[in-house]
């Protein structure tokens, strides 16, 4: 399978995705943040000294989406029809979804899990005074729709 990153030299380029259909294209991404289930408590409840981290995570989560491009080398800017960041307890943890679309010539994958990433380390800014023991984990894809290669369901 040929690197599509890559020319013939072995050299980084963007693909040329000029040729590909514009269609509507959809992903979704998650992270975790495990936390102490008391931080977990103070960030849903909005108890913290910063003020309201789920706030400040999802729009952290949409300004960074948009910013895909200028953070991930060879990564296309790509026009945003909708980019939703939803948080909510998972266990003993905080489960943060984005999903993002677009109806463009390449997919969203990247703005989602970008996301997702950052809300998350948004969370973690906000609550490190409490627990600096928190982690980030799973980042991950979850599902995608749209364009050549077909539909992805994790």
């Amino acid at each position: 399978m040929a690197l599509t990153h890559l020319n013939q030299r072995g050299e980084a380029h963007i693909v040329d995705i000029g040729d590909k259909a514009v269609t509507h294209r959809r992903a979704v991404a998650t992270a975790r943040l495990e936390a102490k289930p008391e931080t977990v408590a103070l960030i849903l409840g909005g108890e913290l000294k910063k003020g309201d981290a789920l706030a400040v995570a999802r729009i952290a989560g949409i300004m960074a989406a948009k910013k895909t491009s200028e953070l991930i080398p060879l990564c296309h800017p790509i026009p945003l029809t909708s980019i939703t960041v939803q948080i909510e307890a998972d266990g003993p943890a905080l489960l943060v979804t984005a999903t993002a679309e677009t109806t463009a010539q390449t997919g969203v994958e990247m703005e989602a899990m970008t996301a997702a990433s950052v809300a998350a380390l948004t969370l973690y800014d906000m609550a490190k005074s409490h627990d600096r023991a928190m982690r980030v984990t799973s980042i991950q894809l979850e599902e995608k729709s749209g364009g050549k290669s077909g539909d992805f369901h994790r």
